[in-house]
């Protein structure tokens, strides 16, 4: 028995590249934004996290909210002056933070009690920091020109490393085998790295900078600091002392800076109100998001405290007091989120019946699939109840090819009032009748009128490397059967002569393309 004729295969172009990559298709998925405004309209101007919680400090109140709900929790207000820098430890149990007085205060969650108060510094407390190695051991950098050491029992600094000419602004802990050294950032335009196990109060590595330092941060190999100045970020290497990269992507100030993906990419807030991500090989911006107001604090908020564990929020602090949160949705929540957008765009395209005329037939479907469910008790023998094969309509022009109407089939896809018009229709065609060895049998036999369509096709399209090869074989057969007559008719020949002037504006690109790759080759073999 013969096979069943089918329709021509249609051809698909090569999608080429696409114009979002994955990197801003990941960072896409961060949805659900929602704006939480201050109280008192003070400025987010840090924001810290455990698994469970996050904690916002803006103005004089330290603010703790839900990492699986988003809402607001607790509120610790209790503090003499505008709050600064409030840190959770990695218990989630403790908070610690400063104020504009120069007092250091650690807070129990629960309760809101405090349990520690310190008044060493002398001026503004603008950083505080758990160790992330021990529970009772924290730093502090003041506008005191002092980064302080601090063990949770005692009443006195442990340490107390001076060597800064101005306001520090910002300090971290190192990571990994160098937890036990502290870096810090100052507005003397200065990074220095401080180790406490030498006994005395000097820096043991000192990195000028062009601007007053921001933020530092350090990667989690615990060999590269990160330090934010002025409208850059610049890439230190401690084991070679020496700066890898500078980053000047951003317009104004960076104020903030935060590991996203595992310590795998980078995020910067700054002044102009752009979130950037970079990725920790090249420094490249992978992604970039605009806000309304200049940004103050950003966090990359995880799923769990895990090594393995996702980016969970994007949690974005702004000088108008608004902090914006916005939640990355996986599994169930994204098929959700993707369902309702469909239902807004056919809200907005005003074809909400269509679509909930189709989500009630696949309702229906679904629904009588589960009844009819009639397998019995140990069956021997089970028939799928499979959806037979719908077949598609046959189009005219495919017709025509598969009853070696050839010319008929050309003229259709062709023809520009035609609904069959289309470049891939007559490209695909084309490549039947090429295999069928039925070109010249299309073209032959034509008039003027009826072969300058198949004329200016081939020039429109002789240029696209998609098209060039079968242009070229069809332009050939046009030479051959008509050339004899583009002496008679004004059409041909013009026709003639514009493709003649296409191949040679190709041809000589083509000419240019060899040269330049030529010398392209001859520098690359004498660079190596």
């Amino acid at each position: 028995m013969a096979a069943p004729v089918g329709p021509l295969p249609q051809l698909r172009q090569p999608s080429g590249p696409s114009q979002v990559t994955a990197e801003q298709r990941y960072w896409k998925t961060f949805k659900n934004q929602i704006l939480i405004p201050s109280p008192t309209s003070y400025p987010v101007t840090h924001i810290s996290c455990t698994s469970d919680v996050f904690a916002v400090t803006t103005g004089t109140r330290v603010q703790i909210f839900s990492n699986r709900t988003r809402k607001l929790v607790k509120t610790i207000t209790r503090f003499g002056d505008v709050a600064r820098s409030g840190e959770l430890r990695r218990d989630g149990k403790v908070l610690v933070a400063g104020d504009d007085s120069g007092r250091m205060q650690v807070f129990d969650v629960n309760s809101r009690a405090i349990l520690k108060t310190w008044t060493e510094h002398k001026q503004t407390v603008w950083t505080t920091k758990w160790s992330p190695t021990d529970l009772t051991t924290l730093l502090s950098a003041s506008d005191d020109r002092t980064v302080r050491l601090w063990d949770l029992p005692s009443s006195e600094p442990t340490a107390t490393f001076v060597g800064h000419n101005d306001y520090v602004r910002c300090a971290n802990f190192m990571p990994g085998t160098m937890s036990n050294m502290i870096v810090s950032g100052s507005y003397d335009s200065t990074v220095k790295l401080w180790d406490p196990r030498t006994g005395n109060s000097s820096a043991v590595m000192t990195f000028k900078h062009a601007g007053p330092v921001e933020d530092v941060l350090s990667l989690p190999s615990g060999t590269t600091v990160l330090a934010a100045a002025e409208n850059s970020v610049s890439v230190l290497d401690l084991v070679a002392a020496r700066p890898l990269q500078m980053i000047t992507n951003h317009q104004k100030t960076v104020t903030s800076l935060s590991l996203a993906s595992n310590g795998q990419r980078l995020v910067t807030g700054g002044l102009e109100g752009h979130v950037k991500v970079f990725e920790s090989t090249g420094w490249n911006v992978v992604n970039s998001t605009k806000y309304q107001s200049p940004i103050l604090s950003v966090l990359v908020i995880p799923s769990s405290d895990s090594a393995e564990s996702s980016d969970r929020h994007l949690a974005v602090g702004m000088q108008s007091g608004v902090l914006s949160v916005r939640t990355r949705l996986t599994g169930p929540e994204a098929a959700k989120d993707k369902a309702r957008e469909k239902e807004m765009a056919a809200l907005l395209g005003g074809n909400i019946g269509a679509f909930d005329a189709k989500k009630s037939k696949r309702k229906r479907r679904i629904e009588a699939a589960s009844r009819l469910d009639l397998v019995g008790e140990g069956p021997d023998v089970v028939i799928a109840n499979e959806p037979r094969a719908v077949k598609k309509k046959e189009r005219p022009w495919q017709r025509d090819l598969r009853h070696g109407r050839y010319a008929r089939a050309l003229d259709q896809v062709l023809d520009k009032k035609s609904m069959e018009h289309s470049p891939l229709n007559t490209l695909n065609l084309l490549l039947a009748l090429r295999h069928r060895s039925a070109m010249r049998d299309a073209l032959e036999g034509r008039d003027e009128q009826s072969v300058q369509p198949v004329i200016a096709w081939v020039c429109s399209h002789i240029c696209d490397p998609l098209y060039v090869s079968i242009c070229v074989e069809v332009g050939l057969h046009l030479l051959d059967l008509y050339a004899e007559f583009v002496g008679g008719s004004a059409e041909l020949h013009k026709g003639f002569r514009t493709l003649h002037r296409r191949v040679k504006v190709e041809v000589e690109r083509a000419q240019v393309a060899c040269q330049t790759g030529g010398m392209l080759e001859s520098l690359i073999l004498g660079v190596s």
